[in-house]
């Protein structure tokens, strides 16, 4: 299975069918993104901390795998020269609808988020990743792909799915948690558990947890230094793991 391309199609899918991550911002949320009011996530809940970010008038930012018409206008509209790469074209789409509409710096390419050559080594200040590397098969590529086009003194800021949060099967919410997988977990090495072979029957997109090691050590062995770290919940209402431990994880990240 080629699992990059089914993920782009499921996020084509998913795009058009609407949900939480497909609705592009609307002209109020950039008008005051303009003016100084602005903010964004990397995981499910919490605003990034704006001194993460620095001063965006003038820098470069790339918004890898954020597609949605959401992070990508914003960071454009508080002033930054946005470049968002994604997978989904639909996803690509809506930012581009977004910056057509509200007259923003901001340019879309599609591409496998492992392989970033089409953009140009140092071409940026900043990269802003939001939970998505779960959807690729080696995150260690993605960190290597980041650190090169980042310029000496960036930062990458990056959330990511807290890896127990694969041991368990969520499907059923109504369902005793039990540990179910061992870690890490792919959707595609399970082709004949139930639940997986539903998602990959059903064209959902397919995840893989990764580990911690692969997440932050990751980064550092691509040559970054870990300057910051939070967590973040989500709700009951979208995984019941939520009642147990903080689900996601977010980090700022320097290139010396």
């Amino acid at each position: 299975m080629d699992v990059i391309e089914h993920n782009r199609r499921a996020w084509n899918r998913q795009s058009l069918a609407g949900s939480r991550w497909c609705e592009p911002v609307d002209a109020a949320t950039i008008a005051r993104a303009r003016a100084g009011d602005w903010s964004v996530i990397l995981t499910p809940t919490a605003a990034v901390p704006r001194v993460w970010f620095g001063a965006l008038a003038g820098r470069s930012v790339l918004c890898l795998a954020s597609g949605g018409g959401q992070q990508a206008p914003v960071l454009a509209a508080a002033g930054a020269s946005v470049t968002s790469f994604d997978l989904s074209d639909e996803q690509l789409a809506k930012d581009a609808l977004v910056a057509t509409r509200d007259g923003l710096d901001l340019r879309c390419v599609r591409g496998d988020m492992r392989d970033l050559s089409a953009l140009a080594d140092g071409a940026f200040d900043l990269v802003f990743h939001p939970c998505a590397n779960g959807f690729a098969p080696d995150v260690g590529r993605v960190w290597a792909e980041c650190f090169r086009v980042l310029r000496p003194g960036g930062a990458l800021l990056a959330g990511f799915v807290n890896p127990w949060c694969y041991l368990f099967d969520t499907d059923d919410a109504t369902a005793p948690l039990t540990v179910k997988y061992a870690l890490p977990f792919a959707d595609a090495d399970h082709p004949d558990d139930p639940a997986c072979a539903a998602r990959i029957a059903g064209g959902e997109a397919l995840m893989y947890s990764h580990t911690l090691e692969d997440q932050i050590g990751g980064q550092i062995a691509a040559g970054f230094l870990v300057a910051g770290f939070h967590e973040d919940g989500w709700s009951d209402a979208a995984t019941p793991l939520n009642a147990y431990a903080k689900v996601a994880i977010a980090t700022r990240a320097l290139k010396p």
